[in-house]
């Protein structure tokens, strides 16, 4: 429930229907639309929009609504068409739909947008802005719109929150080498396996080098099977005529040294635990990260080698204000990954860096430490945008 002073609008912005089926219910895809959920003080028209953003997440209910509400901002909790599963998603599909509720809020009389990438929000917001500012992308890997005809209109500043800069980065930093046939995956070479004690924790440099090498070729593995099953997919002659793309399961998503050792990247966060539990179990959870995908899906959001979704290759190009905020707890996001976004974001007009110490993932039982993030993140918007 929301505090009587806020009040809460269902938004809708109509996106252009898609020549493929990309999510199984007929309603979501005859409705035509992505729905946000807008938090204000009642009666309010803030002059300031501040919307979070995530590929899959469904950011009606977010945490930070209505605190920034509170602080006079117009915040939104944006869902994209993939809400709840990014089996078939499609990175730039995203951009659109984001593009869609820039427009509907400035049509709602909002005079600036901020985009908000929040923990996996960061593979479009900043890919986001620099296709609005010029648009580069007509191809995308694995199939998708074209960007360079979609008129996406830029927002006035870029935050992440909390954010890894790639889905792909991300899930090849935590695919088990130890799993070496994709149809067997509780074989392991115990050479490769952070869960053999004999390897560690703590992990040898060279132990973490041949496993950071076994993760990038295990990532690239599947990319090359994936394109070599598209190509077989589409030629024509194949059946059954029609079908472009095919679901597959990946095992091993949650196998990150960093959730074992804690002198890798150091920082506050607590070892042996992740967001869905401890990573023996999150490694094969059902509903692990990557874990079902389609071919088309993996090479464009997960493949380290075809992705256009990363914030580290389009924070370069963001002429707008950056803000990076991370927590130093984070079991997830790295203290060191905001760091490296703020060094990508050099062309920034105005950028800054903030950690808040102690801070998890999702601020969870920590109320004084998510006010400290939202206090910095609006005073930081009033001084590089002016007042809200």
């Amino acid at each position: 429930m929301l505090p009587e002073d806020l009040e809460r609008n269902l938004l809708g912005a109509r996106i252009e229907a898609s020549a493929r089926v990309e999510i199984y219910s007929g309603v979501a895809r005859l409705s035509r639309t992505v729905w946000g959920s807008e938090v204000r003080r009642a009666g309010s028209r803030p002059d300031t929009a501040i919307v979070l953003c995530h590929p899959t997440a469904n950011f009606l209910g977010h945490y930070a609504l209505p605190g920034l509400a509170e602080r006079g901002l117009g915040a939104v909790g944006l869902t994209t068409r993939y809400i709840g599963n990014d089996t078939s998603l499609i990175l730039e599909n995203c951009l659109l739909d984001i593009g869609a509720m820039v427009r509907h809020l400035r049509a709602r009389g909002y005079r600036r947008v901020a985009l908000v990438g929040n923990s996996g929000g960061a593979s479009i917001v900043p890919y986001y802005q620099a296709q609005a500012r010029r648009p580069t992308v007509s191809d995308p890997p694995g199939g998708g719109p074209d960007l360079t005809a979609a008129g996406l209109e830029p927002a006035d500043a870029v935050v992440m929150l909390n954010a890894h800069p790639s889905r792909a980065r991300l899930s090849s930093e935590w695919l088990d080498p130890a799993i070496t046939d994709e149809h067997l995956p509780f074989e392991r070479d115990p050479s490769l396996d952070m869960f053999n004690p004999d390897n560690g924790p703590p992990f040898s440099r060279e132990f973490i080098e041949r496993y950071r090498a076994a993760q990038l070729a295990r990532n690239r593995r599947i990319s090359a099977w994936a394109a070599a099953q598209l190509a077989t997919l589409t030629r024509a002659g194949h059946f059954p005529a029609g079908l472009d793309d095919m679901a597959f399961v990946v095992h091993g998503t949650g196998a990150d040294l960093r959730f074992l050792d804690a002198g890798i990247d150091p920082g506050d966060r607590e070892v042996g635990v992740t967001l869905w539990g401890p990573p023996e179990v999150a490694n094969y959870l059902p509903a692990g990260i990557s874990r079902v995908t389609t071919l088309r899906s993996w090479l464009n959001q997960w493949s380290v080698e075809h992705t256009n979704g990363d914030a580290l290759r389009w924070l370069g190009e963001i002429d707008v204000p950056v803000m990076i905020v991370s927590g130093s707890a984070d079991p997830t996001v790295l203290p060191q990954m905001g760091r490296e976004m703020y060094e990508a974001a050099a062309a920034a007009p105005v950028r800054d860096v903030v950690e808040i110490k102690g801070a998890t993932h999702y601020f969870e039982g920590q109320p004084e430490l998510l006010d400290e993030a939202l206090d910095r993140i609006a005073a930081w918007i009033e001084s590089s945008l002016g007042p809200t």
